[in-house]
């Protein structure tokens, strides 16, 4: 079997060549064919795809499950694409491998490495995994049906040349990175909110924040996937870093820099995964890290931010409406820092149903004394976790809600820095879009001055 167009995609064509023909041996019913993948950016690239059926038995029939594996043009150092190819009468049933579109998931697939890994294993690997729990059915039309026959409850789907899609829509799928309280706190707040599809926990080796995943393995959550892989997160709306790294220096810029160091890890493969995703980060010190994702992401800044004052903002409103019985918005700005333990806030600010801003007066000691109130209060694991559910919803329903994270600030209040701070912003699902700035007074300017020196001071001694 010849591969000649490997020749001219292929980075590495003989060893390429070499895995095919091995696959064409065992499974000879596995043709390659040239074709255009779109990735979820909208590019496309000219590639090899495997199309053919596995056999697979279930209950003493055989079944050929149709399947297509795109490789990729770093082939076979990099795992396949890997999607179902069901026909007009099947429908897919979603499941631990297996997504609403199709997209096949396996250990094999998150655990590449060539060439222990091998396509021949990947298929092997497959058809085990499909005996125990069959991906695709067939489609009832209401009479009596053999009792054989697979159930599915996925239907109206879309089959193109890149993979399935809904008609009605796209798959809102989060993820979460870093274990420990606030990555379950994260994770279960975000599933209450009800509007996730799919939600991906991935508790990093680098991470101290350990803890819980093995739980959520254990009590198998609906649409819930625990992984250790970065793979996993592939095609997310939303990415959540939670994790922190572990270090036991005494300097504080010691610290941050072991934080800084573990998201050069990850922040590029997550995004070259979900090019399309926004970057949520509540890992501290959260305008530092948020700053540091969006330098290392090379994403536009309204697709990072970080949780920053969302929390103590809605804390805020809700006791304004408490205790004044208004439903003026307000919202906590400026810097958020965790330094030596402390948790620390920055400015306070009401916005009038007119859209002006009101500092100071007889308005501003209100403000204070409202915020001093709910300051603390409540485990902050999971109130950040619930705040960050809050964030993604915002996200993923394209809500357009005005909420005070982290995001960069440079033109904002005249601000001329390179610096994240938590300021009002639009969030829907391109991101966020920052509220204009507004005239401060001397005392709030003052302050807020002061946190953007510190934080470039920082900034200056971390090495990103």
């Amino acid at each position: 079997m010849k591969f000649s167009c490997l020749h001219f995609i292929y980075k590495f064509r003989d060893v390429a060549i070499e895995e095919l023909q091995k696959v064409h041996q065992i499974h000879p019913a596995m043709k390659p064919v040239a074709g255009t993948y779109t990735f979820s950016d909208g590019t496309q690239k000219d590639l090899l795809k495997l199309i053919g059926n596995i056999p697979v038995k279930y209950e003493g029939r055989s079944y050929n499950l149709p399947i297509l594996l795109w490789l990729m043009d770093s082939f076979p150092f990099t795992p396949p694409i890997c999607l179902l190819r069901p026909t007009t009468n099947m429908v897919i049933r979603e499941g631990k491998h297996v997504d609403a579109r199709g997209r096949i998931y396996l250990p094999s697939l998150h655990n590449w490495d060539h060439p222990k890994s091998s396509v021949v294993g990947l298929l092997a690997e497959m058809i085990s995994q499909f005996e125990e729990e069959p991906p695709l059915g067939t489609k009832s039309t209401g009479d009596n049906r053999d009792p054989n026959e697979l159930l599915a409850y996925v239907s109206n789907l879309k089959i193109n040349e890149g993979g399935v899609q809904h008609h009605d829509h796209l798959i809102n799928k989060v993820t979460v990175i870093g274990g420990g309280d606030l990555g379950m706190a994260s994770v279960m707040s975000i599933l209450a909110k009800g509007k996730v599809d799919r939600l991906v926990f991935i508790d990093v080796a680098e991470s101290s924040t350990k803890g819980g995943s093995m739980d959520l393995e254990i009590f198998n959550l609906p649409k819930v996937e625990v992984s250790k892989d970065l793979s996993a997160s592939a095609d997310s709306s939303v990415i959540v870093v939670t994790a922190n790294a572990w270090s036991n220096e005494q300097s504080y810029v010691s610290v941050v820099q072991t934080n800084v160091d573990m998201y050069r890890g990850i922040i590029p493969g997550l995004v070259r995964l979900s090019p399309n995703a926004v970057l949520l980060i509540a890992s501290q010190p959260v305008d530092i890290m948020t700053h540091v994702a969006w330098r290392q992401s090379g994403l536009p800044p309204s697709r990072v931010i970080g949780a920053g004052c969302n929390l103590d903002s809605e804390r805020l409103c809700h006791v304004l409406d408490i205790s004044l019985n208004t439903h003026k918005q307000a919202w906590v700005i400026g810097e958020l820092s965790d330094n030596k333990g402390k948790i620390e806030t920055g400015l306070r600010i009401s916005f009038t149903s007119g859209g002006k801003v009101s500092m100071g007066g007889g308005m501003f000691p209100v403000l204070c004394r409202a915020f001093e109130m709910l300051k603390g209060r409540g485990q902050r694991s999971w109130s950040v976790g619930l705040s960050i559910a809050d964030i993604s919803h915002s996200i993923l329903v394209d809500q357009r809600k005005t909420h005070s994270v982290s995001t960069l600030a440079q033109g904002w209040g005249g601000i001329g820095a390179e610096v994240f701070l938590s300021l009002p912003c639009l969030l829907g699902v391109s991101g966020s879009t920052r509220l204009a700035g507004v005239s401060l007074g001397q005392e709030e300017d003052a302050r807020l001055r002061e946190s953007v020196t510190s934080l470039c001071a920082l900034l200056s001694q971390l090495r990103i």
